[in-house]
């Protein structure tokens, strides 16, 4: 089933789903924005540099049980307030709360948790792997954090403490987990199913879904 859940699928059944998904493209501002439909109903956005090709943001939303479309759940990157919107601006300037956003490499699953200010030596970061799942504690008893590797889930592959890495910088934690071989070559095969979407130009006429 195509979900940000937590539920373990595997590589060829993620592949399946998004070859039979219906999947539109356009670029604008420099990104190339992928829109999945689910048969189940589930949209994705996925939203890709245009130079470097690198994955900015992946969305997901699904209707409500009224049948409205329901708000956008972001897996990675986050959402933004629209240029001019003061009040909310100065709302994410002054809000001193913790801020977790996901923001990947190339060769890495990244998380980033802003407003952290304590020294690395504070923070115990590490991966369960019986409930699949990463945990950050705090010996201050500050913050507390549990998490899926979203990615790992629908591949279907095991977690490896070893791939986990941690550093702390400018008042933000920086978890970092190392992408393996597997997941690489899946990311590969979905970039060569992208290319065969015909990305339409912001301002031309919207295509048909492939």
């Amino acid at each position: 089933m195509a979900s940000s859940t937590s539920q373990v699928s595997s590589i060829e059944n993620w592949l399946q789903e998004l070859q039979s998904a219906k999947k539109t493209a356009l670029v604008q501002d420099d990104r190339k924005k992928i829109h999945f439909i689910f048969k189940t109903g589930t949209e994705m956005v996925e939203e890709y540099d245009i130079k470097t090709n690198e994955l900015l943001v992946r969305k997901w939303r699904t209707k409500t049980t009224l049948g409205r479309e329901g708000k956008w759940d972001f897996e990675i990157g986050e959402q933004f307030s629209p240029a001019g919107n003061l009040e909310a601006e100065l709302f994410r300037e002054s809000n001193l709360n913790p801020i977790f956003t996901r923001k990947d490499t190339k060769q890495n699953f990244q998380w980033r948790i802003r407003n952290l200010p304590y020294p690395v030596s504070v923070y115990d970061v590490t991966i369960d792997k019986d409930n699949r799942c990463c945990i950050i504690r705090t010996s201050n008893k500050k913050y507390y954090k549990k998490f899926t590797l979203t990615d790992m889930d629908r591949a279907g592959l095991p977690l490896d403490p070893q791939a986990l890495t941690v550093a702390h910088a400018n008042n933000t934690l920086i978890v970092t987990y190392k992408k393996p071989a597997e997941i690489l070559k899946m990311e590969r095969q979905v970039q060569q199913e992208l290319l065969k979407i015909k990305a339409t130009r912001d301002g031309d006429m919207e295509c048909a879904p492939s």
